[in-house]
């Protein structure tokens, strides 16, 4: 469909709506009265960068079924080497995470 095709049928579909241009960003339909959305923040929905305590939960859990890899019937240990070094990656990280939320509040 063509740009002046689309841009009829917009205005023909709804005539309670106008076409505003964004700046870095497509054409944006916007219903009468109101005003484009210029930036979201992601705390707006409800995303402040922490997952939480279930999260937590699940990256533990996720530890434990890392490590349930190592029963097998494979040979080689090689596998188990990489399996037993990304827990410990993981577990690393988790306890990092402990200690950084527990001293969060403390100045530096």
């Amino acid at each position: 469909m063509s740009e002046s095709t689309h841009h009829s049928r917009a205005a023909l579909d709804n005539p309670a709506t106008s076409r505003v241009s964004q700046p870095g960003r497509e054409e944006a339909v916007v219903r009468a009265g109101e005003h484009p959305v210029t930036h979201e923040e992601p705390a707006d929905w409800g995303w402040h960068a922490e997952t939480g305590k279930k999260g937590r939960i699940a990256a533990w859990v996720a530890v434990l079924i890392m490590l349930s890899y190592l029963i097998g019937n494979h040979e080689g240990r090689v596998e188990d080497l990489w399996v037993v070094g990304t827990a410990a990656v993981m577990v690393l990280i988790l306890v990092w995470d402990i200690f950084r939320r527990k001293n969060a509040w403390r100045s530096r």
